[in-house]
């Protein structure tokens, strides 16, 4: 069966080169030459024809693709429009407001922030944190220290003249611990210092002042070889003179901030006034005081 169609093909195709030999007899050297001229333009054509059509998803996308491709190439044009005005009006509000402070990337404040930082560690002024006395607090009562910690972090972050944190009496497998990684992201991260050793026995005395709102003597300026310690106590029950009364034990020298001679009460229907602050709200007026070289 093979051998059969084999035989009938070879006829076919001697039977087309016999017509091709008869045409050529038929006519012309002259027209020979012609016939394959015209023959290789055709073949040239198809070549190229087949060249230009599609052959992978490089060179051809359907016209959804295109479409997205158009809609996001306007997006770019758009921010890159927009990016181009807001540059131009903020140099034109420079201009006019010669004395405004130029606002700065993210990244040239965030080297700022960490040369002032460094700066204080190795000059001062410091702020030291008493954590010793968190082991009778509850977890309520943890969360909320915790979270001033945060908020003391970050506004001393923004202050120009920052101090050194230390955080003393603090353990890394201690409750306050997980509730500051839990509470703070990127905790682990502060550029402070970190040490179970206690605020008394971690610097000379005689370089310590622990800020307490029972102390006598008001804190007027901000010396920068003095350590301050605040302490780390939040206690619902309000004990009376506890950092007063370790400060004394250790001799250290005591201070309070200057509310009662510079802070102007509201009336308070309730009658009720409170000099206790918060360890973030203790670090603001210690860091706007001025400060003695």
């Amino acid at each position: 069966m093979d051998w059969k169609l084999e035989g009938s093909a070879w006829e076919t195709k001697s039977h087309m080169l016999l017509g091709q030999e008869c045409l050529l007899e038929d006519i012309g050297e002259d027209d020979v030459s012609e016939s394959f001229q015209l023959l290789q333009i055709d073949m040239e054509c198809e070549s190229q024809e087949r060249g230009s059509l599609p052959t992978g998803s490089v060179t051809w996308c359907s016209k959804n693709v295109q479409r997205k491709q158009k809609h996001w190439e306007k997006i770019v044009a758009a921010k890159k429009s927009k990016r181009k005005q807001e540059k131009e009006r903020r140099k034109a509000n420079r201009a006019e407001n010669p004395g405004i402070r130029p606002q700065h990337s993210k990244r040239f404040l965030r080297t700022l922030t960490k040369e002032r930082l460094l700066e204080a560690k190795h000059s001062g002024p410091r702020l030291c944190i008493d954590l010793s006395m968190t082991d009778h607090m509850s977890k309520k009562e943890l969360s909320r220290l915790a979270g001033q910690i945060r908020r003391l972090y970050g506004s001393n972050k923004k202050a120009d003249k920052p101090f050194w944190i230390c955080l003393a009496g603090f353990s890394r497998d201690s409750p306050l611990y997980e509730e500051c990684l839990r509470m703070n992201d990127g905790f682990s991260s502060y550029m402070l210092d970190i040490t179970e050793e206690d605020c008394f026995s971690l610097f000379p005395l005689e370089t310590l002042v622990y800020l307490t709102p029972d102390s006598e003597h008001a804190l007027e300026d901000v010396d920068v070889n003095k350590i301050y310690i605040l302490g780390g106590l939040v206690d619902e029950s309000i004990q009376k003179k506890v950092t007063f009364q370790k400060a004394r034990e250790h001799s250290v020298q005591t201070a309070r901030l200057p509310i009662q001679e510079y802070m102007i009460r509201r009336q308070n229907g309730k009658n009720y006034y409170s000099e206790i602050l918060a360890i973030n709200q203790g670090h603001v007026p210690v860091a706007h005081s001025p400060s003695k070289e």
